[in-house]
């Protein structure tokens, strides 16, 4: 116990006593950085009550006012803070907030690695997606616009073979959003091409 007492006292002194998301003060905690149990202190994070409640929580309960911290989190230097800003942005990435940061955002390898760990595998969170050519579709593949479509709400035309990087599946396997002209645009999987 003495232990959890010490690395506690290290990250009041890392964090300036703030939650290390959300700046908040009340009740902070130090809190295991998944998969990771022990007690390193790059492995850990001090937050607060409302963090550790909304990270353990369903995502249909999470607030996403509370999270406009992850704006400034995501830049820590502090690894274990970058893969929970990280996490967080996904899990929120309906927000147009969440999903311009994590346009931006860069971790290095072995950080997005460990971030990526701790995510529900995209294969059973969403149905799975095929191409044109039925080529099965994953979260952060490449695909190619087979013809040329009218972006709705824009004045532009999404040229027969544009790359399109990135892709994000959707709860309807027949869809996935994209960025085309730098605008995440929804797109058809029977007008793409796995790149």
């Amino acid at each position: 116990m003495s232990e959890r007492i010490a690395i506690e006292t290290l990250l009041r002194t890392r964090a300036n006593d703030q939650c290390e998301l959300c700046k908040g003060e009340n009740d902070l905690r130090a809190v295991h950085v998944a998969p990771f149990e022990d007690d390193e202190l790059e492995h850990n994070a001090l937050l607060c009550e409302t963090c550790r409640d909304q990270i353990d929580g369903a995502d249909d309960a999470l607030d996403p006012k509370h999270w406009f911290g992850l704006q400034e989190s995501i830049w820590s230097e502090v690894p274990s803070v970058q893969v929970l800003s990280w996490r967080m942005l996904n899990r929120l990435k309906s927000e147009s907030f969440a999903q311009d940061l994590l346009d931006q955002a860069y971790l290095a390898d072995d950080v997005m690695e460990w971030a990526k760990e701790g995510l529900v595998d995209n294969a059973h969170a969403h149905p799975p997606a095929f191409d044109s050519n039925g080529a099965q579709l994953n979260e952060g593949d490449s695909v190619t616009l087979i013809k040329d479509l009218d972006v709705k709400g824009t004045s532009f035309v999404g040229k027969r073979g544009t790359l399109v990087k990135g892709i994000r599946l959707t709860d309807d396997p027949t869809h996935v959003e994209g960025r085309v002209n730098n605008i995440m645009i929804v797109l058809k999987t029977e007008f793409l091409k796995k790149a």
